[in-house]
Formats: structure tokens, C-alpha cells, sequence
């Protein structure tokens, strides 16, 4: 390599360093002189062309050429990146004051499950959790449910693969879950007693959106067995768990009622909390609001799962999410804690 296509190599390697370093439209134009200009050291090169040896005039013409359009690149590139943050510079206003930025919050269907979570947990309640497809045996069949029970029906749930000739009413079909108690089944059936579990989570069943159903929707489920279980242990559980939820005067009533998987069965009401007990809008006068179902584990629930309903009991119950947080924040639209609409969730 001759002197000449060294000094034409140091020179773009200095030109290419300092165009990285331009800042301003002023530096853009000192560079641009200081390397191609009419004075500039590339420039200055070129002069030099006539003492190169004849032969070696067309390697170091290609050099000359190729080092001037690499410099001239790069400052086409550096003055595009400064027009651009010019034009950055020129659109942000810095004496505007800052905007804050915009915090969000927990749903309030979630405020509410992580509430509820809480307070069975100082109960002494362990969190379970289970697929939201499962089979028609933890759905069903191991729940005692009948075989003509209508809640098995097709209309009311979400199945699998009956179109290929699946049967809903066999045990290995799968479906979306349509509650939660397909948890307290798998729970069951992996560990010995005593249990004393919650299921939170999410349900399925093909009801027509209104103002009180949903065909998606989330509930918590509690199991405890144990010996000598009772319905005042229910009671005080769901008593304490209604006072920590709605206020310390809250009260819990029992209504007979039937579910295949509890026997006997309960309906669970707390008093009012917003009139007191005395009957208001929220209640429709009665000074109740119902807050979901309970009972006594029915012995062939034990059976399905291989416990000995000689030597156990327990009891079971299941809330809606939903209901709790329409009694608590005084909704009267399940469907608007879907709608995602942000006038409504601000106010929570």
C-alpha cells in the first residue's frame, strides 16, 4: 500500500469518528469543509494524484472515490438525525407543566376475591386451585350428581367434542367447569383428611347475559372435613367471614334448601348492612341479601372420593364473586363490571 492510500484510509477513518460526534447544524458544516470541501484534507489528497506511478493511478482513484462517498454518507446520515431531533426539540414545549401519568387499580371483582381469599386464610383456609376444563366426573358424578339432573343439561353448559359423538353424560367428557366444587374432588382425592381448603376462580354455564347472570363468572368454594364437623362450624365460619366482609353488626341465617352434594343444605343469607336489617332497596325489603349456598358434605361425596363417612364430616360452601361485590359497592347490573367501561370503574 502506497503512502498516498494510507494517508486516504486515516483520513476517512478521522472524517467517519468525528461526523459521529455532530451535534448541530453548525458542526455539520465545519465537517463537511474540513474533510470534501474545497480545502478540505481529501481534497488536499486528490492534488497529490500526479505523483502516483501510472500504474498504480486507477487503485488509488478507486480509493479516493470510495472515501469520499463514504464521508459524504455519513454526513447525509448525521444531518437527518440532527434535523430530526431538531424537529423533537421544537414539538416538546418545556415549560408546559408535567403530565402525570395515569395509575391503574384492581377490578373490583378482583378487590373483592382477594378480600374474600384473605379472610378465610386468617380462618385457617388453604388456597386450591384446578383447571377450568375438567371432566363430567369432578363435575359431576363425584358430587352426586344425578344423571337427569338438569344441570347437566347441554343447554346449560359448555361441553366438548359432542359434535364427534362424545357423551356428555360419560364420565371422561370434558367441559368447562360450571363451578368450582370440581377443586374440592381433585383435593380430595390427593390427600387424606382433615381438608380445609377455599377454591376461587372461574366458572362456565350458557346463561344469557342480564342483570344478575353471566355465562362467565368466578366463585369461592370452601371444603373443611374433618371429625365431628357440624352446621355451627358452617355457620360461624361464614358469620365471621359476613362480619369481616360487610361490617362488624353483620348477622348470617340459615334457609332449608337441596344440593346433591350436601346434606342437609342451606341457603346463606346476611342481614343487610346498608338499612340495618330493617328493609331497603338494595335488600327489596327484606333485610336479607343472600350470599350463596352450604350444607354437610353428603356421605356418597365422600364414597366417590375413597373417605370413610363413618369416620368424618365436613362442610361445603360456595359464594359468587359477583354477588358479593354487587352487594358490597351497591350494584344493581352484573353486566356492568364487564362492559370495561372506565366512567364506572373509577369508582372503585
Amino acid at each position: 500500500m502506497t503512502e498516498l492510500e494510507q494517508l486516504i484510509l486515516k483520513t476517512q477513518e478521522q472524517a467517519l469518528a468525528e461526523i459521529q460526534e455532530i451535534q448541530d447544524e453548525q458542526g455539520f458544516e465545519s465537517a463537511k469543509a474540513k474533510f470534501i470541501g474545497r480545502k478540505g484534507a481529501l481534497t488536499a489528497l486528490m492534488s497529490q494524484m500526479g505523483s502516483v506511478p501510472n500504474q498504480d493511478k486507477p487503485a488509488v482513484g478507486k480509493m479516493m472515490n470510495a472515501a469520499k462517498q463514504a464521508i459524504q454518507k455519513a454526513l447525509d446520515e448525521q444531518a437527518l438525525k440532527i434535523k430530526e431531533q431538531k424537529e423533537v426539540q421544537d414539538a416538546l414545549d418545556l415549560s408546559l407543566p408535567g403530565r402525570k401519568p395515569k395509575v391503574g387499580h384492581k377490578h373490583p371483582v378482583s378487590h373483592v376475591m382477594d378480600a374474600a381469599v384473605a379472610i378465610f386464610r386468617r380462618m385457617g383456609f388453604i388456597v386450591a386451585d384446578g383447571p377450568d376444563i375438567d371432566t363430567v366426573w369432578n363435575n359431576f358424578d363425584a358430587l352426586n350428581a344425578p344423571l337427569d339432573h338438569p344441570s347437566r343439561s347441554p343447554e346449560d353448559n359448555f361441553y366438548f367434542n359432542l359434535e364427534r359423538g362424545d357423551d356428555y353424560l360419560d364420565r371422561n367428557t370434558l367441559l368447562l367447569r360450571s363451578q368450582t366444587s370440581d377443586v374440592q374432588i381433585r383435593t380430595m382425592m390427593a390427600q387424606k383428611p382433615p381438608v380445609r381448603i377455599i377454591c376461587p376462580g372461574r366458572c362456565y354455564r350458557r346463561d344469557t347475559p342480564d342483570a344478575t347472570h353471566g355465562m362467565s363468572f368466578h366463585q369461592i368454594e370452601g371444603l373443611y372435613v374433618d371429625k365431628d364437623v357440624s352446621l355451627a362450624d358452617l355457620k360461624g365460619v361464614l358469620a365471621t367471614f359476613a362480619r369481616e366482609m360487610f361490617g362488624d353488626k353483620t348477622k348470617i341465617r340459615f334457609r332449608p334448601h337441596h344440593f346433591p352434594f350436601t346434606e342437609p343444605s342451606v341457603e346463606a343469607d346476611a342481614s343487610c348492612f346498608i338499612c340495618g336489617g330493617e328493609g331497603c332497596r338494595i335488600c327489596k325489603g327484606s333485610g336479607w341479601l343472600e350470599i350463596g349456598g352450604a350444607g354437610i358434605v353428603n356421605p356418597a361425596v365422600f364414597e366417590n372420593v375413597g373417605y370413610d363417612p363413618e369416620e368424618v364430616s365436613g362442610f361445603a360452601f360456595g359464594l359468587g364473586i359477583e354477588r358479593l361485590a354487587m352487594i358490597r359497592y351497591s350494584i344493581n347490573d352484573l353486566r356492568l363490571l364487564y362492559d370495561n367501561d372506565i366512567r364506572f370503574l373509577h369508582q372503585f
